[in-house]
């Protein structure tokens, strides 16, 4: 699977469990660990602990298993490491602490998602 290709797997996942604010950020051209970021919002600690439940139990039906997972127990801030792609999923109140997108700012945002499906444009 291309890495956008899992991107957009797991945004569709995130989606469909009612993830806020999602964001794919492109890393591509500046690190080497790794080439997007998607970063999204869930509007309690249960339902940060469900969403990464959720996509993590999809993706390994598709026969990939992320190669990290850190938070899950608090579900303040969870973190998906599927190597190319990884997934920070806030509980909102720890988002704004945070605005790790900030620290992105200088990247390309390729798109905020607040739409029923989403498809990769460069």
């Amino acid at each position: 699977m291309e890495n956008i290709e899992l991107a957009e797997k797991i945004i569709t996942y995130l989606t469909d469990k009612k993830a806020e604010n999602i964001i794919l950020i492109d890393i591509r051209k500046k690190v080497d660990y790794a080439d997007f970021l998607i970063i999204c919002s869930a509007h309690s600690t249960k339902h940060t602990q469900g969403l990464s439940e959720f996509v993590i139990y999809e993706m390994e039906k598709l026969g990939i298993k992320p190669i990290g997972i850190e938070g899950i127990e608090l579900g303040q801030w969870i973190i998906i490491d599927y190597d190319t792609v990884i997934v920070h999923i806030f509980y909102e109140p720890i988002r704004k602490i945070y605005a790790l997108e900030e620290l992105w700012g200088d990247f390309p945002s390729l798109k905020k998602l607040h739409l029923e499906s989403f498809h990769f444009q460069e």
